[in-house]
This record gives structure tokens, sequence and C-alpha cells, in this order.
């Protein structure tokens, strides 16, 4: 951090202080740093007028809500907490996003698109991530000691908002995983990247979902997000609860988590219609 500027270091080290993951540190670090280089000034000595025409300039290109979201997030931590201003993060708006539904394969379609992985780590990884409802980065951070077959969870460590939680192991899974670890021998992380010391990287995986989609001839473009999508509509179409099913997933809402009743289809299909009760000619009266 020597080079680093008396800004960004005071930044840096207020995330760190909240504990705010290495991955999002980068990310609004990196989003300050456009603000400041759109202006060609210090970010503070930039005011709400400027935030305000950053915004506007990044929806004329079409920047993702996803994107323009952590954006905002980034420079209403660095006013409200680097510069400790505290009534400027309010007025930062954030974007709308629109709310889609999540593309979910059927169970049919999961074993074409595993089955069609065909480098032995990455389809261990993807089906752990299906088996598990994992993200990305959390399938990635597992460690050969995170599988607990004894007590039947796998052990995730750090997720989303830095919080451990246990999810099920299930029994296919263990066999693939022992197969798995018989062929590869991991010693560390359970999805070593080239380097034994350091996780498989996440685009490795993606990569592995482009390519099996398309082997397997899939229409749907699946995600590794798409997997956990997946897992937790399956499960709720199984008729699992949906506050376990929030447990599983990580989720702090439940809200984030009850959008899986609108893509259920069993679920759907086995709720009845009102009009089922109703006594009704097809036919009016001639």
């Amino acid at each position: 951090m020597a080079d680093l500027s008396p800004l960004r270091r005071r930044m840096i080290e207020d995330m760190t202080v909240r504990n705010l993951s290495p991955a999002t540190q980068r990310s609004y670090v990196s989003a300050v740093s456009k603000f400041s280089r759109y202006f060609g000034r210090s970010p503070d000595k930039l005011g709400l007028d400027e935030v305000r025409d950053f915004q506007v300039h990044l929806v004329s290109k079409g920047v993702s809500w996803g994107s323009l979201n952590q954006i905002v997030c980034a420079l209403r931590f660095f006013y409200g907490v680097t510069l400790n201003e505290a009534t400027v993060p309010e007025r930062i708006p954030y974007a709308r996003t629109p709310r889609k539904l999540p593309v979910v394969l059927s169970t049919d379609e999961v074993v074409r698109f595993l089955e069609a992985v065909s480098s032995l780590k990455s389809r261990a990884a993807l089906t752990t991530a299906y088996a598990a409802g994992l993200r990305a980065s959390e399938v990635a951070g597992l460690l050969v000691e995170d599988i607990d077959s004894g007590r039947g969870v796998i052990r995730v460590r750090q997720g989303k908002g830095a919080k451990d939680r246990n999810v099920m192991l299930s029994a296919q899974l263990l066999d693939i995983l022992r197969t798995y670890w018989r062929l590869a021998r991991p010693q560390r992380f359970l999805f070593p990247g080239r380097d034994e010391d350091r996780p498989i990287n996440p685009t490795t995986l993606h990569a592995a979902c482009r390519s099996a989609t398309k082997a397997a001839g899939l229409s749907k473009r699946v995600t590794l997000h798409t997997l956990r999508h997946s897992f937790a509509t399956h499960l709720l179409e199984n008729g699992a609860d949906i506050r376990i099913i929030q447990a599983l997933l990580g989720h702090a809402n439940l809200s984030s988590t009850a959008r899986y009743t609108q893509v259920a289809s069993h679920t759907i299909r086995a709720t009845p219609s009102p009009l089922d009760r109703l006594s009704l000619e097809v036919t009016p009266p001639g």
C-alpha cells in the first residue's frame, strides 16, 4: 500500500475495519477510481451534482442495472464512511432493478448439462454447486476438510455477508467427491487452481458452463448461478419448506427466496384454481 494515495488508503482501511470481502473492496475502489477519472479530479473534490452526471453517463452507455447499483454502493460508502458526509449517501439513489424470473433447468437438463462437462475437476465442482446450491465463490473456496461426511454436511466459509453456514451433503455427491478425490488427490482446496495452494478461479468454472451448455445442446443460457436457481426451485417443487431453502442459500431476506415460488412449475400446477370449485356450464343457454 506504499504507493497508494492517503485517500485511497483510508478508504481501504475503512472497508477492512468493516470486514468487507476482498472482492467487494476491489469493486468499490474501482468504482470510485472510475468516478474520479471521468471528471479528472480527486473524488473528495466532487459532489452530488457530479455523482448525478456520472450516473446519467453510465445509463447512456448501457451499463447494467447490477453494475450501476454496485457503483452506487461504492459511492455511498465513500461519501458516508471515508468522507464522513452522513447526509450524502441517502441522496445517491439506487437504480431500480428490473425483477426478472431466474432461468431454471429441468432435472433432465441438469443431467445433460453436468454430463457434458469434459473436465473432471470442473464437473465435480459444478455438480457440487448444484447439489448444495452454492455460489461460484463458495464452491471455489471449499477446503477438503469442509466435506464433513460424518455429519452429512458441507461447511461453507464466509459466504455472502461474511457468514458461515452448513448445507446438506447428499450421499450421491459424497460418492462423486470420493471418486474425484481418489483421482485428483487435492490437498488443501477441494478444487485447486493451477497452483495447489490457491482455489480454482471462478472464471474457469464459468468457461466450463459455456462449453457444457453448447455441448449439451441446451437453448437456455446456463451459468453457475443457474445451477443455484435450479437447486432452490427443485427443492421447492419437492416440498421443502421455503425457510429451510432460505437458510441453505444463505439469504438474509425471505423475499429473495420467495421468487422461486414463481418458477416452481410443479408447485404451480399443484395449486388448484378457484374455478375448480365452481360448477360451470361451458355453453350458454340457447
